[in-house]
């Protein structure tokens, strides 16, 4: 109980609360602008908070992710192109309301549901802290080590088209994460003779190439496109009649997008598509979906929300991130010397509550700055991409190097800008990439401390009981789809 008032305490601090506001209005701007998302607008943040304190800089960051989610909706109802992949399924109703001059009613019911479901999973988040921080005392190196493992074998759900090729992507970002000196022997590992390698491919660069410049490369090729905008004249709340409709909408999707922001590795975009669809299956006029229903629009756009308070639990608790956005964010958490994992809940609890908190008033902010500004965001659609994307591309390298002030990480962010178009182009994950890379290190550092508390005899690992069942759960996620459809082709 007393974390929970320290972490309160925390947000009273005045420039704080100026840096949430700000970053509200700069994660509805970047999630409000078709071809940028929660992703890229957290990658690009990331280097600029390093001078701030850790509380400040991931409360920034996560404010950017849970505004620039709510604010995929806005393009998505006024231009039939959702902000963020998030907001997908809000397209299919939103814009035909758009279409019959009911947009403001569509961007209310989507700024009402998008709270309601960001406060339910935050709230989820803060009752579930106190089992989190008991199980902080049952974790030693093994059972680290053991748990890493099992975060990378979630790597092949994460995969759009091949599961094959995300985990091809991820092994390549554990690859990354062995260069430089090993902590251990002190050996120089694939640094190619280049003095600035020997601490490691920093965290923050790459971000920005697969998350910013990446994006840009792909993004390039629909310069020319035009797209039908509709003029939004106000923004009205839902009527008695709309609340009645979708109330149980909301409540469900936001249990559901809770509940799949957990799962290691799904995130959002996942999370609104299931909600969507029960909301269409338990909806009495299913026939509406599509067409400009009210209910897909609430199913949609809570469940997208109630997921980026769930993702933060496995990224916070278990060191394995929620979603993209949030494998960004853990990689703020580590840069700032902060270790997550069970023992952050009993370490560093203030902080903790402090983040939770902060993600509670963000989902109250952007719902009035949501519902009196939507006009103004709005009016970002019709900034030319011509002009948008040359001052992105400033702004990712402008980050790169304000890191350290260094040319070495411009060109690492060039590098895996590049490498992360091609990765795209050809069906393999960045996200993948991301993590790996992140885990990577982490793997390493856990199983060198397993080695010396166990007296190298690695194979004791699997003696332990909790280490043993992280190591089962990884022989399922790896093995079980395969298993699953011998079974069902079996008994076809």
């Amino acid at each position: 109980m007393e974390a929970i008032f320290s972490g309160l305490w925390a947000l009273a601090d005045p420039m704080l609360l100026f840096l949430i506001v700000l970053a509200t209005l700069g994660g509805i701007l970047v999630g409000a602008l078709p071809g940028l998302n929660a992703t890229n607008g957290v990658a690009l943040l990331l280097p600029f908070t390093i001078t701030m304190e850790p509380i400040s800089a991931i409360a920034v960051l996560t404010t950017i992710y849970c505004a620039a989610t709510f604010a995929g909706a806005v393009t998505a109802i006024l231009i039939n192109t959702p902000g963020t992949s998030a907001s997908a399924t809000t397209c299919l109703d939103g814009y035909p309301l758009a279409q019959r001059g009911e947009a403001g009613r569509a961007l209310g019911m989507a700024a009402v549901s998008s709270t309601i479901g960001g406060i339910i999973s935050v709230l989820c988040l803060m009752a579930a802290a106190p089992l989190l921080a008991g199980a902080a005392y049952k974790f030693a190196p093994p059972e680290y080590f053991a748990l890493t493992v099992f975060g990378l074998s979630m790597l092949a759900s994460i995969g759009e088209e091949s599961s094959i090729k995300s985990i091809m992507s991820g092994a390549f970002g554990v690859l990354l994460a062995t260069v430089g000196i090993d902590l251990l022997t002190t050996v120089e590992r694939f640094t190619f003779g280049i003095n600035e390698l020997t601490e490691g491919i920093g965290f923050v660069p790459v971000m920005i190439g697969v998350f910013g410049i990446a994006e840009l490369l792909a993004q390039a090729g629909q310069l020319g496109i035009f797209r039908e905008r509709i003029t939004l004249r106000a923004i009205q709340l839902p009527s008695k009649a709309d609340y009645k409709k979708t109330w149980k909408a909301i409540l469900r999707s936001s249990g559901i997008g809770t509940f799949i922001g957990i799962l290691p590795a799904e995130g959002a975009t996942i999370a609104s598509m299931i909600g969507y669809n029960e909301a269409k299956r338990w909806s009495k006029t299913p026939e509406e979906f599509g067409k400009g229903s009210i209910e897909g629009i609430a199913g949609s756009e809570a469940a997208n929300n109630s997921a980026t308070g769930g993702a933060m639990v496995p990224t916070l608790a278990l060191g394995i991130p929620g979603s993209p956005t949030a494998a960004v964010i853990l990689a703020g958490l580590m840069v700032h010397g902060l270790r997550p994992g069970p023992t952050m809940f009993t370490e560093q609890s203030t902080f903790v509550f402090a983040i939770f908190w902060s993600m509670l008033l963000v989902n109250v902010l952007f719902f009035f700055i949501g519902l009196y500004g939507a006009r103004i965001f709005a009016r970002a659609t019709l900034i030319p991409l011509t002009i948008l994307w040359p001052m992105v591309f400033l702004f990712s390298i402008v980050g790169a190097y304000a890191l350290d002030q260094s040319m070495i990480d411009v060109w690492i962010a060039l590098i895996f800008g590049v490498i992360g178009y091609l990765m795209r182009r050809y069906g393999f994950s960045v996200v993948s990439l991301a993590i790996g890379l992140i885990l990577g290190g982490m793997l390493e550092k856990r199983l060198g401390q397993s080695m010396v508390m166990l007296d190298e005899q690695w194979w004791l690992i699997a003696t332990r009981p909790l280490s043993l069942f992280f190591l089962v759960l990884t022989v399922l996620a790896l093995a079980g789809p395969a298993l699953l459809k011998k079974i069902k082709k079996f008994k076809s």
